[in-house]
């Protein structure tokens, strides 16, 4: 993991939080009809990122692990961004909030530090198709996991970087 890497995993993050924080009227339009801050999170359960990428010598519940599995860590977060790429570019975006903000950041992050390339069979929603208010609020709650899980990637790219990990 390099600075770039680093810079990009923090730039997803601000994306994200800033649809999920900002009353812009893209937002609005968006989430219309939801406060979106109340509504709980989904998070991609079929990884274990957070687990899989504990740093090594830390303490959780009294357990302190040993080691840190690089690959196993990778191999998560990979799985992750694809998750979420597949999930937001599928999403019906009529103000192109997601498509202006979230996906190139999440692209930049994924083809730069993660040498992924962007699934194929995935085409981006178009812009003006309406969403229903259903559909809507599982966007907002699934953003909302991918804001906890990008903390997550965050912390990881960032423990990465410094070179922690192979001392």
């Amino acid at each position: 993991m390099t600075d770039s890497c680093v810079l990009y995993a923090q730039t997803l993050l601000r994306s994200i939080t800033e649809v999920l924080h900002n009353s812009t009227d893209a937002q609005r339009n968006l989430f219309s009809g939801i406060d979106c801050m109340t509504q709980n999170m989904e998070l991609n359960m079929e990884t274990n990122t957070p687990s899989v990428c504990f740093p090594k010598g830390s303490t959780c519940s009294g357990i302190t692990k040993h080691e840190f599995d690089e690959d196993s860590c990778m191999t998560d977060m990979k799985k992750d961004l694809n998750h979420y790429y597949k999930f937001l570019a599928a999403h019906s975006d009529p103000d192109s909030l997601l498509g202006q903000t979230v996906l190139p950041s999440l692209r930049e992050l994924m083809e730069n530090c993660f040498q992924l390339p962007l699934p194929g069979e995935v085409k981006e929603a178009a812009a003006g198709r309406a969403s229903t208010y259903d559909q809507r609020l599982n966007l907002c709650k699934v953003l909302k996991g991918f804001q906890v899980r990008t903390v997550t990637i965050n912390r990881v790219i960032g423990y990465m970087n410094s070179g922690e990990h192979t001392k």
